[in-house]
């Protein structure tokens, strides 16, 4: 599996570059691919196509838009190329417009390229890599930014729940209308504001026993883009870091998908996190639909799955 600097080689990054709007902004990132031989020019028409079609959910943080499409003919290997604007350009986001960065993905399938998403999630997630990607005055010195050569981390995200996972009866049987099921009797709420949860009782968390929720009980959130290989993939991967932090990777799987087969595995889920925007295409399909607003915060995502267990 192909780390991020193997599909974003220094010949696919731009810095500074003039664009008069979104779909101009697109075919910049979108001709680099071509020029590294990762599509042809026909990926680049499908890239404006799915903004056209789905709406600009491709802007997953403020200033960041994603661009890719589906896995196709016009694909001929997996890689990536990135576009840092010179002015900002309006692509129709409600929250995260103007956009600065446009990074592309052309993906063959949706598994060469998952390690590269959490590696990129990660580092745009991050303040100080933020800032120093933003301000890396080559394409040499952007990417060895992207090879690990970051400053230091910002700061932390809030605390997880102090209790340590979720009771089973939360799973798929829970109604569209409610939360899940709150984490386990008795441990104390966490503050629904982005402070620390308070200190949890000196006595350790017990391993799961028989009592705890089995690998037939976990609970799954779908995460949801238009075609489930791109924005889909860096929720997922947010949205796992989480899950880590909190302790609950054990009792809840995340998976990525698209819109279509979204409406399909609604029911096996507890809920699906999306954008405003593949919201409201989804509309109503039985489970909680949460919108996330920044696809690259562990704060916001922290809140939102606060919010959908209701702790």
């Amino acid at each position: 599996m192909k780390d991020l600097k193997d599909l974003l080689p220094v010949e696919a990054v731009r810095l500074d570059v003039g664009a008069a709007d979104w779909r101009a902004a697109i075919a910049v990132a979108g001709r680099l691919m071509v020029e590294t031989g990762v599509t042809t020019e026909e990926y680049t028409r499908e890239m404006v196509a799915n903004v056209e079609e789905n709406g600009p959910y491709i802007v997953i943080a403020p200033g960041v838009a994603f661009a890719h499409s589906r896995p196709s003919p016009a694909v001929l290997t997996t890689g990536m190329s990135w576009v840092r604007l010179a002015e900002p350009v309006e692509f129709g986001h409600e929250s995260n417009d103007p956009v600065t960065l446009v990074v592309a993905l052309a993906a063959q399938d949706s598994a060469a390229h998952t390690s590269a998403m959490a590696a990129l999630a990660r580092l745009l997630g991050d303040p100080a890599t933020a800032a120093a990607l933003a301000t890396a005055p080559t394409p040499e010195a952007l990417h060895a930014v992207l090879a690990g050569e970051r400053p230091e981390s910002g700061p932390e995200a809030p605390e997880p729940p102090a209790s340590a996972e979720p009771l089973a009866s939360a799973g798929p049987s829970a109604s569209a209308e409610s939360s899940a099921t709150a984490p386990s009797p008795g441990a104390p709420e966490p503050s629904s504001s982005p402070e620390p949860s308070p200190e949890p009782s000196p006595e350790p968390s017990p391993e799961p026993s028989a009592a705890e929720p089995r690998a037939a009980s976990l609970h799954k959130i779908l995460t949801v883009c238009g075609n489930g290989v791109g924005t889909s993939l860096f929720l997922k991967n947010t949205l796992e870091q989480v899950l880590d932090r909190w302790g609950w990777s054990r009792f809840v799987t995340v998976e990525a998908t698209d819109t279509i087969s979204a409406k399909g595995k609604a029911s096996e889920a507890v809920a699906l996190f999306t954008s405003r925007e593949i919201a409201r295409t989804l509309g109503d399909v039985g489970r909680p639909v949460k919108v996330v607003q920044d696809f690259t915060s562990t704060a916001e995502v922290d809140s939102v799955l606060r919010d959908t267990y209701d702790v």
